[in-house]
């Protein structure tokens, strides 16, 4: 059945068959696009790909870790938050290359030998490697093929870093904790030490003073020394005058009893007894003074015994200390050979007044008593010798102590000289033990201060932040649609753009008639639009109802999407329409252009900026737009409505002013066919 509508490029009449199979083009355009490119995320199974695991298993800590079969696992099973993946087949090298190449397989993953070593190469001791995968696909394969592939191997292998990753960085927040507390125990050694060692430096402190005391002590000890040793030498030469004395006085002893036995006993008895007197009175004095040398002796012998037994208490050497020993028994030798002459001394004067005694008696008992008194003065010559021995050893003595007293002397300005030192390094010490005091305790407070600032993490809290460190940024709200939001929009602005450039491919776009015809262009531009309107509705509300079959969206969203589509098939069609009639056969030319730039910038935002902005400005601009604000809830539904009707009112304006021309014809025109005619 024929309908009163002109075909293009015929003059046959246009049929029903003709306007069913203009208004299902775009449908089924646009059903194929959604059913084979619409969420490809859910038929990723339709892609067959194969594993090479070449990994070779390591041992760390007697245990062996293959992290190549783990990662082949994760890619086989999946993961926990997708179900599906694509077909995986285990196979080898040599089966991966001939399936590749015979299309068996559309991608294949290797896993190289040293991918567990690399991926553990994080252990200490270790020179850090990254674990890598190879992914090759096939050279046939379809446009996203790899994308897809790459997209499935990279999150596997992302996810078996994150693992490896968080294994290692909670291992490192443990070790943050035992570091803190091994610093703790460093901080409260150092602490102590810090403590033993102010103490010390209180005690060095103390002992530069102790050490000026000893150096002054021991300079006092050796001018007292020298002082000694003067005296001794004057006691010396002293007992030396009376050891002479003794010697002199034993002489006129030997003699007095001598001249006892003389005829002139009388004269010698008289001038023995006033010889006797003298004699008495000396002895006295010698005793007297070999008593205070017993004396002086006695008290040095207690000062060097003293000395003796405070030289090592002082700090000196033990020679030192051993010579002032010997100076003290040398002392004390001296003291007894002393009270032995001071004895002999007073007997001698006790002996010297008994002589005095006997020779005081008259004459005439001189004779009675010659013999007794000659023994007497023989003893008593005999016991000055002894006197005048005693002199000479206490002499020797008194010398030996004056040099032992010398010596000491210069043991002491030693000793004196050596405190000096002694207080000049234990300053240098008191000072070095104050800085390590002072350094120990800056050292203390330093790691009291790190030991703060080291966090500290149980196991739990450890295996937590681990978790987060490794992966610590997740994208939410992303979708896995191959094109996303814009998807549903792209194709079925494409699906509506191609109908309608397939209406006017069908239908004239103006009318044959209209030169012949009295009815105003408009009305003839109308009457050309009219049925190319009709189709684009209903190619609109078909599209939509094939997307709303394929997406399934909530009524309120789906309407608005569906109002969309329909007054963009009438824009399409009355754009088209306009092509055709100012351009004719190039129009449909055009047309096809502003698809392929509706196709091209819709896909990708990468493309160059000029080809972005002569598609702004193309019709096809605001029907897209104004679908991905319907289906996003973002603003632009009203401006895709005003931008469609705005282009629908123009290019009816053009097929107004393109009927206009087509009723204008100029006079060569008519003459041309007349002259044939004739």
């Amino acid at each position: 059945m024929s309908l009163p509508i002109e075909r293009a490029r015929s003059r046959r009449p246009i049929t029903w068959l003709t306007l069913i199979g203009v208004l299902l083009l775009p449908v089924v355009i646009g059903g194929i696009l959604v059913a084979a490119l619409y969420n490809p995320a859910e038929r990723l199974d339709s892609i067959n790909a194969a594993i090479v695991n070449d990994d070779e298993p390591v041992t760390i800590n007697d245990q062996m870790v293959p992290l190549g079969r783990q990662l082949t696992a994760g890619l086989v099973k999946g993961s926990d938050d997708v179900d599906s993946n694509l077909t995986w087949t285990l196979s080898n090298a040599d089966d991966a290359a001939d399936g590749l190449a015979d299309g068996t397989y559309d991608a294949v993953v290797t896993i190289p030998k040293n991918f567990s070593a690399a991926a553990t190469s994080t252990q200490p001791g270790e020179t850090p490697e990254q674990a890598t995968i190879q992914v090759k696909t096939a050279p046939d394969s379809l446009v996203v093929d790899d994308a897809i592939t790459a997209q499935v191997t990279q999150a596997a292998a992302a996810l078996m870093g994150q693992q490896l990753s968080q294994v290692y960085l909670e291992n490192v927040f443990l070790g943050f904790t035992t570091l803190g507390d091994k610093l703790g125990d460093a901080a409260t050694g150092a602490q102590q030490l810090a403590d033993g060692a102010q103490q010390a430096a209180d005690g060095a402190a103390q002992l530069p003073s102790g050490a000026t005391q000893l150096a002054d002590g021991a300079g006092s000890l050796s001018s007292g020394a020298t002082q000694l040793a003067s005296g001794l030498d004057q006691i010396a030469t002293g007992i030396g005058s009376a050891a002479g004395g003794a010697r002199e006085i034993a002489g006129g002893i030997d003699q007095a009893a001598a001249g006892v036995q003389n005829q002139q006993l009388k004269d010698a008895a008289n001038a023995s007894a006033s010889y006797a007197g003298t004699t008495a009175t000396q002895t006295a004095d010698v005793a007297k003074q070999v008593g205070g040398v017993a004396q002086s002796a006695g008290a040095l012998a207690q000062t060097m015994g003293g000395l003796a037994q405070t030289c090592l208490a002082s700090g000196a050497s033990q020679a030192y200390c051993d010579q002032v020993g010997a100076a003290a028994a040398s002392a004390g030798t001296l003291a007894q050979s002393a009270g032995g002459a001071a004895q002999a001394a007073v007997t001698a004067a006790t002996s010297a007044g008994y002589a005095n005694g006997y020779a005081a008696p008259t004459a005439s008992g001189i004779a009675e008593l010659m013999d007794k008194t000659s023994a007497g003065l023989t003893q008593l010559a005999d016991g000055t010798r002894g006197l005048a021995d005693g002199l000479d050893k206490l002499q020797s003595g008194t010398a030996q102590s004056a040099d032992g007293a010398r010596k000491l002397a210069s043991g002491a300005s030693q000793l004196s000289g050596g405190g000096d030192q002694l207080a000049t390094g234990a300053q240098s010490l008191a000072d070095g033990v104050a800085q390590l005091a002072t350094g120990t305790s800056q050292l203390a407070s330093g790691l009291d201060t790190a030991v703060a600032q080291i966090p500290s993490y149980t196991d739990a809290e450890a295996k937590s932040l681990a978790d987060v460190v490794s992966d610590p940024v997740a994208a939410k709200g992303t979708g896995d649609s191959l094109f996303g939001a814009s998807a549903i929009p792209l194709l079925a602005t494409a699906a509506l753009w191609f109908g309608g450039l397939a209406t006017f491919v069908a239908l004239q776009a103006v009318s044959r008639r209209a030169l012949a015809s009295r009815a105003p262009s408009a009305a003839l531009a109308f009457r050309a639009f009219l049925p190319a309107a009709a189709i684009g509705a209903l190619q609109g509300l078909l599209v939509a109802g094939v997307v709303q079959i394929a997406a399934s969206y909530d009524w309120g969203t789906w309407s608005v999407f569906a109002a969309l589509c329909v007054v963009a098939g009438v824009a399409f069609a009355a754009v088209n329409q306009a092509l055709v009639a100012v351009f004719g056969g190039a129009g449909r030319w055009i047309a096809a252009l502003i698809g392929a730039f509706l196709i091209a910038t819709g896909v990708v935002s990468t493309v160059p900026a000029v080809l972005a902005s002569i598609a702004s400005i193309l019709p096809t601009a605001p029907a897209y737009n104004g679908m991905v604000s319907a289906l996003t809830s973002t603003s632009g539904v009203g401006a895709g409505f005003a931008g469609l009707i705005i282009w629908a009112v123009l290019a009816f304006i053009a097929t107004v002013l393109a009927v206009v021309r087509r009723r204008t014809i100029s006079a060569r025109a008519l003459i041309e066919p007349a002259v044939a005619t004739a």
